[in-house]
């Protein structure tokens, strides 16, 4: 996948006294045009960057809630068109550019507004105009930013041995805006484009203020799972408002506590019901949860299915299904002959009944 270029545009980003001087400063370097930026170094340090970021996988409802590469969808009033968008509309006149000098004006605009954008650090942005040949002539717009790394040292040669650099740059945690978005090669969505940024930072959501994401995964959960517990409140409470009011205000801190016990609320029935729902809208859902010191990793249709939760006792007991295998590294584990699932059951019941006469029951 090679990209050919129409325009680069250089700035460096310098602030709070990275020069010695406080405030925030963008400065133009240099705006070259294709055969310039083949022939100079930029060329070497770039041209890998542009496959990259457009190779790089995103979705419209991410798995987590914080993820390094989203896609964005520009907002407009109903009934309105992309143009009524300022973050598009600076995008188009980029893309549009018929001249070195109107790519440079418009690539300085875009950095003056980024500028404004809280918490940016300084380094090195480009904004480049490229084309896919192979597929089309339309072109598309990256900017990439990186951030100065300070005190770097590099070998040079037997004489000085070391060469300090005070502001240096590199690709490795390079910050990217691609615009359309390009779902296949080929393919363009121009409502779309695709950020990727660390996932604590948030500069380019920040700058792109216009500019509107979808709800992760979990979020969509939490909010589907909390509509069926106020349902579940409604008809269990209907007579009673103050007590609907207490579990409803329960639920919500339940709803929102990282670390969450089962409520012992619902009979699997019930929970069948508000899964299977879930589940038909998106098969793939995960479910994890923790038994102790371990881990469970599963798919939410494995409930019931596969992964069965049951009590024994004042302590939980998971019982998984389905074919066995094991990581690297041999124990001895891996040559259990296993006993049947009632002789397991009858041991459990032995050893949960020893422990509370003894008075050791967690």
């Amino acid at each position: 996948m090679r990209f050919d270029v129409d325009y680069i545009s250089f700035f460096v980003i310098q602030v709070d006294g990275e020069d010695g001087t406080p405030g925030k400063r963008s400065k133009h370097y240099v705006t070259m045009d294709g055969d310039d930026y083949a022939s100079c170094e930029l060329s070497g340090f770039l041209d890998g960057e542009f496959a990259k970021t457009a190779k790089r996988k995103a979705e419209h409802h991410a798995k987590a809630d914080q993820v390094p590469t989203k896609i964005g969808r520009f907002a407009v009033e109903p009934g309105y068109d992309l143009d009524s968008n300022p973050n598009y509309n600076l995008f188009a006149r980029l893309r549009a550019a018929e001249t070195l000098e109107h790519f440079k004006g418009h690539a300085d605009e875009l950095v003056t507004t980024y500028m404004d954008a809280s918490a940016i650090r300084g380094g090195a942005m480009f904004i480049v105009r490229a084309r896919l040949s192979q597929y089309s002539d339309e072109p598309f717009l990256f900017v990439f930013k990186c951030d100065f790394e300070q005190k770097i040292a590099r070998i040079t040669d037997e004489r000085s041995l070391l060469n300090k650099v005070e502001m240096a740059i590199n690709a490795k945690n390079m910050k990217s805006i691609m615009y359309p978005y390009m779902p296949e090669p080929g393919m363009t969505e121009l409502w779309e484009l695709k950020i990727h940024q660390s996932s604590h930072a948030r500069y380019f959501e920040d700058f792109l203020k216009y500019v509107e994401y979808e709800k992760s995964v979990p979020e969509l959960m939490n909010e589907q799972v909390f509509g069926f517990v106020q349902q579940y409140v409604e008809e269990v409470f209907e007579d009673q408002p103050e007590a609907k009011e207490r579990e409803l205000e329960a639920m919500e801190l339940w709803a929102c506590s990282e670390q969450r016990e089962l409520q012992e609320k619902w009979d699997q029935t019930q929970v069948m019901e508000a899964t299977s729902v879930m589940v038909e809208q998106k098969p793939d859902l995960e479910m994890k949860l923790k038994l102790g010191h371990m881990s469970v990793r599963a798919l939410l249709a494995d409930f019931g299915d596969r992964l069965h939760i049951a009590k024994l006792g004042d302590r939980y007991v998971v019982v998984l299904e389905g074919d066995l295998q094991f990581d690297r590294g041999i124990s001895p584990v891996e040559l259990l002959a296993p006993e049947p699932l009632e002789s397991l059951m009858e041991r459990l019941k032995r050893k949960a009944a020893e422990e509370e006469r003894e008075g050791i029951y967690a």
